[in-house]
């Protein structure tokens, strides 16, 4: 599959704090009556160009949808501020729509990183929770990768400063290393839009920064998932300074310990399923990582 076997239809989301908003519904032309449908929702400095992720889950059966949520990918207007929001809430109305769209009560929702948490919150509190069937995270992101001392002064002080400056923000918060271990200009073997997804990576805003802290409190402490959820992670994370091999092994955006520590307290019913020398994208990986990362999906969905 290429992504020309797919189709948009742009989701009209009324206005926000930056005027006009959308969201992009994409829709696999090999979707079959009857077959159960999944959901995908991405990660941040990301959108959906993972065909051969739809044609893997087309292989067994399943027909696929993706979301680019609010200001991100196909769905980043001239005016908006890529990737920003101020509550991972906002997104929950795309995702409102994406589901009466599909008409389904038995929907696989599959969450990349920053869509991970996106969909635990959705499953905790959203309209249409009760339409979804199964959770299946890739490397989601439910803490962030710093120490404690950081999580203990700086998060809180993203709050207070974006209190009072909204769009003030970390120009580069994350090592541009991950964008070079994908695109295949660099070391990787992706080819992708690099205005949506920028290989040095969009600022982090500290009001989008205290939002997904606050989201992330929340599955913390009070989550209550109540369907069968999968959670996928590599073997081991990194942090290299410098290019390294190690980069196309390893999770180097976030800590796995964190997934695992974390992931156990989404619901009762939580089957990790851990890829050796997986990368933060599971299905990003060498080919021969992301086959036994689909394996694992497929017995797990069986």
């Amino acid at each position: 599959m290429t992504l020309e076997d797919f189709s948009e239809q742009t989701l009209e989301l009324g206005e926000d704090y930056e005027g006009r908003v959308i969201a992009t519904l994409i829709t696999s032309h090999l979707n079959k009556k009857g077959q159960q449908p999944v959901l995908y929702l991405h990660g941040f400095n990301d959108y959906f160009f993972h065909a051969h992720v739809a044609e893997k889950f087309h292989e067994q059966g399943y027909n696929f949808f993706a979301l680019d949520l609010r200001k991100y990918g196909r769905s980043l207007l001239p005016h908006q501020t890529p990737n920003y929001c101020r509550s991972v809430t906002e997104y929950f109305e795309e995702i409102d729509q994406a589901l009466e769209i599909i008409a389904e009560k038995n929907v696989i929702i599959l969450g990349h990183s920053t869509g991970g948490l996106i969909a635990g919150v959705y499953l905790n509190t959203g309209k249409y929770k009760d339409r979804i069937e199964k959770l299946i995270l890739n490397s989601p992101f439910l803490e962030f990768n710093i120490s404690f001392w950081q999580r203990m002064f700086l998060l809180p002080m993203a709050g207070l400063v974006s209190f009072f400056f909204p769009y003030s923000a970390r120009k580069k918060p994350f090592s541009h290393l991950y964008g070079a271990s994908l695109s295949k200009e660099k070391h990787g073997e992706w080819s992708y839009n690099t205005e949506w997804k920028p290989i040095q990576g969009f600022p982090a805003y500290f009001k989008w920064i205290y939002a997904i802290n606050r989201a992330q409190k929340k599955l913390h402490m009070a989550s209550n998932i109540d369907i069968p959820i999968l959670i996928l992670h590599s073997d081991s994370s990194s942090r290299p300074k410098n290019w390294n091999e190690i980069v196309l092994k390893t999770d180097m955006v976030l800590n796995i310990d964190h997934i695992k520590k974390f992931g156990r307290k989404l619901g009762g019913d939580v089957t990790f399923g851990e890829i050796p020398e997986a990368m933060h994208d599971v299905f990003l990986s060498p080919k021969v990582v992301r086959e036994k990362a689909f394996d694992a999906i497929f017995h797990w969905l069986e």
